[in-house]
């Protein structure tokens, strides 16, 4: 038979061509006929099942890379998988049964033990982890009592703090010490990002030279950290925040004030007026009011500020949309201002949906 009335060769278009996914289609109706023989298997079954997979490993993949980049090697290795998969909360959720081999275990020190490793006898005393609002309380009285005093109870604390602080810490004066840093990420210019995980309201009690505190164009104190705010400010806090008020009017959107801590352990609170979700321009609102609140710390010379998660409140920002706003806004007013004081940044979270998040971000911000 000639050529000419032979037909043509043709080359087969595979399942995940067709599907526009790389995992292959036909293994995964394989293994699902094989795994249910009872039932009846549709077309598009093996199509989601193999796309699902594709995006879960390219999310996994994407994560480890970030994890081996912050510890500064050049390959992923399944330490970095596990590592990746269990700074995640709806991967740690769904892969929680899963052993990764090789990928060792996570740190889980008991807070007794991490403080006697840190040394001095007034440590000892002090949770490590996050602990309840009162717990705080009881510590400093019994550092005060040992002491002799209150002044002298604060100002030794705060010695030993600074002698006792990590290597990762470039503060002079650090939080208290009942609260954990979760997350730690460092920035080009030397600025560390720290993630703590307690209440908003006791953002009112962190020893740093100041706190971020959102409110409205009134400067009232109504939520849980204003309220906070207020009962430890005292009334000299209260007189001066409406002092500010009558002098300079309503705060404007993205506007930033500052004010002296007076009874609180921060030297100054910053409050600022974020817009809210949906207005005109408010992303780049948002992150003018965080560039704003920087700027005032830079003025008053502030090595440590203290942020709430602005805008992602009452504002109804996106919990996700907000921290990469926030966090770029950070980065970027770093970059442009070469010589700024400001050497920590604390973020001060509870839910763990915003705490699993600013770990992804943070992990995605450029070291170099």
């Amino acid at each position: 038979m000639s050529s000419r009335g032979g037909k043509k060769k043709t080359t087969k278009t595979s399942r995940s061509t067709k599907a526009g996914v790389i995992f292959p289609v036909g293994r995964m109706l394989r293994y699902i006929k094989r795994g249910l023989p009872k039932y009846r298997i549709g077309v598009g079954a093996p199509v989601y099942l193999a796309a699902v997979l594709e995006y879960l490993t390219a999310e996994i993949l994407e994560l480890a890379g970030n994890a081996a980049r912050d510890n500064k090697k050049g390959r992923v290795t399944p330490r970095h998988i596990l590592l990746a998969i269990a700074n995640d909360e709806e991967l740690n959720q769904l892969l929680k049964g899963v052993t990764i081999a090789a990928g060792g275990v996570l740190p889980n020190i008991h807070p007794e033990l991490l403080a006697k490793k840190r040394g001095t006898k007034g440590k000892l005393e002090t949770p490590v982890s996050p602990a309840p609002e009162k717990k705080p309380k009881t510590v400093k009285k019994t550092i005060a009592k040992k002491l002799g005093g209150k002044k002298a109870g604060r100002k030794t604390k705060r010695g030993e703090v600074s002698k006792s602080a990590s290597a990762d810490s470039t503060t002079e004066g650090s939080l208290a010490d009942s609260f954990t840093v979760l997350s730690t990420k460092s920035l080009f210019l030397g600025q560390k990002l720290n993630l703590i995980h307690s209440e908003v309201s006791n953002l009112a009690g962190f020893d740093v030279d100041g706190v971020i505190n959102p409110t409205n164009a009134e400067l009232e104190l109504k939520d849980d950290l204003g309220s906070a705010l207020e009962k430890k400010g005292g009334k000299e806090f209260t007189e001066a925040l409406q002092e500010m008020k009558k002098k300079n009017g309503p705060l404007e959107v993205a506007g930033a004030l500052l004010t002296g801590g007076f009874g609180l352990p921060a030297k100054y609170v910053i409050h600022c007026n974020s817009p809210g979700w949906g207005s005109d321009k408010c992303e780049e609102l948002l992150e003018k009011t965080v560039k704003n609140c920087l700027a005032l710390a830079d003025e008053k010379k502030l090595k440590s500020v203290a942020f709430p998660s602005i805008g992602s409140g009452k504002n109804g920002f996106p919990k996700q949309t907000a921290a990469q706003l926030i966090l770029k806004a950070i980065s970027s007013y770093f970059v442009a201002t070469m010589s700024s004081t400001i050497k920590t940044v604390y973020f001060v979270l509870f839910d763990s949906e915003s705490i699993g998040i600013y770990v992804q971000e943070m992990a995605k911000l450029e070291t170099s």
